[in-house]
């Protein structure tokens, strides 16, 4: 169905371009204006689809006619489109590991070997093992910290043994105690930060099943969590160096 648009200004009288509009239904802004056609400024574009194209907006236009309020609105990703950002960053994805457990990690056949105190076998040529080598051979970074409990819980346990297979496809896999968490006041919150540039919000429900992902891309925010990963990084300790405290029972 076609959005309504509602002309907010121009800045070429009443008949030319640029104009911005907003949809009226959704609040989202539509910009007209002269197509950005030389091929040099479209390679330089990110990661532009067929289906997308740029213009050149005057910086007035959005000054004079753009919204004067912040208004934050969560910008969520499908989870195929979380997947291809581990392919399309072009130097390091960090991720912080806070939670005690999380339920997908334990529907699968090694967390029940684990489970039941065997060897766990892993799939060293699964497709993720494979795409990190790949991505690792081109120069990327994969680090982890996962926060670890005193006593760990089952579930961390279980991190730490996967930690191995990680370590073996390039992934740099660090450990925090939970009490040094605290102390650092990091946040209580799963994500990852590709290229210092963008953070990918782990969103989880009551059961520990991931829910959703969460961008943020505002400067001041990412440096928030530019910071988190500072201090994490350089408490925390390689995962072969870490003693962890089984949990009880």
């Amino acid at each position: 169905m076609a959005r309504r648009l509602r002309m907010l200004g121009t800045n070429s009288g009443n008949n030319g371009c640029p104009t911005l509009y907003e949809a009226e239904e959704t609040g989202d802004y539509l910009v007209q204006g002269t197509a950005v056609t030389d091929p040099v400024e479209i390679a330089q574009l990110r990661n532009l689809k067929e289906s997308e194209g740029a213009v050149t907006v005057p910086r007035e236009l959005l000054a004079n006619f753009g919204p004067k309020e912040p208004v934050h609105v969560p910008q969520f990703v499908t989870f195929d489109e979380f997947d291809d950002m581990f392919e399309t960053f072009e130097h390091t994805a960090w991720r912080l590991e806070s939670r005690r457990r999380y339920a997908s990690d334990e529907t699968t056949d090694t967390y029940a070997q684990f489970a039941r105190g065997e060897t766990v076998d892993w799939d060293l040529d699964d497709p993720w093992c494979a795409s990190r080598r790949a991505q690792v051979a081109l120069g990327k970074r994969f680090e982890r910290a996962r926060i670890v409990d005193v006593p760990a819980t089952p579930g961390q346990l279980y991190l730490l043994d996967n930690a191995g297979r990680n370590a073996v496809v390039g992934e740099d896999i660090r450990i925090l105690r939970r009490s040094d968490a605290d102390r650092l006041r990091l946040p209580g919150e799963d994500f990852w930060l590709f290229d210092a540039r963008v953070v990918a919000l782990l969103h989880f429900d009551d059961t520990d099943a991931m829910t959703g992902v969460e961008l943020v891309t505002n400067p001041v925010e990412v440096l928030r969590y530019c910071q988190f990963r500072d201090a994490a990084w350089h408490h925390a300790v390689p995962y072969a160096e870490f003693e962890a405290v089984p949990s009880e029972g």
